[in-house]
């Protein structure tokens, strides 16, 4: 299979950069699952076989197929074999899904599921960032507070509650401890902005960072940054992070903030390992 993923990339002339493009999941390159589904779909209609792991040889029926020169092999095509029928009523009777539309005829159904997940999850990131800008700048405080500490930051919620939102001193809003220990210090600036942040108040936040003698800074915004503020931090010596709105929606997606699970999807794969005869 390695060796048919590495042919079809250069028969494809893909780019190294294309052989790397990962499924939105991050699991699986998509060249490596679209040709293992492809692998699975002609298995089914009977055209190869796998002799032993990891490797596909060709059947009578793929070769004869193939001496009749088709224009193209896709799932459309493979529709004329009964096995491969059988195969796609059982599946998505059972899975609950849908035979992918014509101009989306290539999509794996890790493609599909990975792209409706994205689209939920998108909506759930934009509906999210509308909660937050409708909080208090209060609940802003504490959402920060909730947040860091999901994060790994602060030590105990109790730590960093008492030192973020207390300072109010020179552009910064709250300091955090950086680990349970508070081996070093991370200081913060949280706002619920309308319009985009620009490079004079993150050069100020800088300024406030130089005055408490600190190497690292936290600026959480509800809207955005111009590309000024995004070229300046990357061109001092101070180490400050640039959290905008979307920055933030995902972040407490991903740390269990402010949303709750609808439901679990397990995907699961055989292992291969288990079935080694010693």
């Amino acid at each position: 299979m390695s060796e048919i993923v590495e042919a079809l990339s250069e028969e494809f002339q893909l780019t190294p950069s294309e052989r790397k493009e990962l499924l939105p999941s991050g699991k699986q390159t998509i060249m490596k699952n679209r040709v293992g589904w492809t692998r699975t779909y002609l298995k089914k209609a009977t055209l190869v076989h796998s002799p032993k792991r990891g490797a596909v040889c060709i059947t009578s029926a793929g070769k004869k197929l193939l001496d009749s020169k088709p224009d193209r092999i896709d799932r459309k095509s493979l529709l004329q074999f009964p096995e491969f029928v059988a195969f796609t009523k059982t599946h998505h009777r059972q899975k609950g899904l849908e035979m992918a539309s014509t101009e989306e005829d290539w999509a794996t159904p890790e493609e599909i599921l990975d792209a409706a997940y994205q689209q939920l999850r998108d909506e759930l990131e934009s509906e999210l960032l509308d909660q937050v800008k409708k909080a208090s700048p209060h609940f802003f405080e504490q959402l920060v507070v909730d947040l860091l500490v999901r994060m790994g930051y602060g030590g105990s919620l109790q730590d960093a509650g008492q030192a973020v939102g207390k300072s109010g001193d020179g552009g910064i809003d709250g300091i955090i401890k950086e680990d349970r220990l508070g081996l070093d210090l991370i200081y913060i600036q949280a706002k619920g902005w309308e319009g985009t942040v620009g490079r004079p108040e993150i050069q100020k936040f800088a300024g406030a960072l130089q005055g408490h003698r600190a190497r690292k800074g936290v600026f959480i915004t509800t809207s955005s940054f111009t590309k000024e503020a995004k070229a300046y931090v990357s061109s001092i010596e101070n180490k400050i992070v640039l959290l905008d709105g979307r920055d933030l929606a995902n972040y407490m997606i991903d740390h269990d903030v402010g949303v709750s699970t609808l439901r679990r999807l397990d995907l699961k794969k055989i292992d291969m390992d288990y079935f080694l005869d010693d």
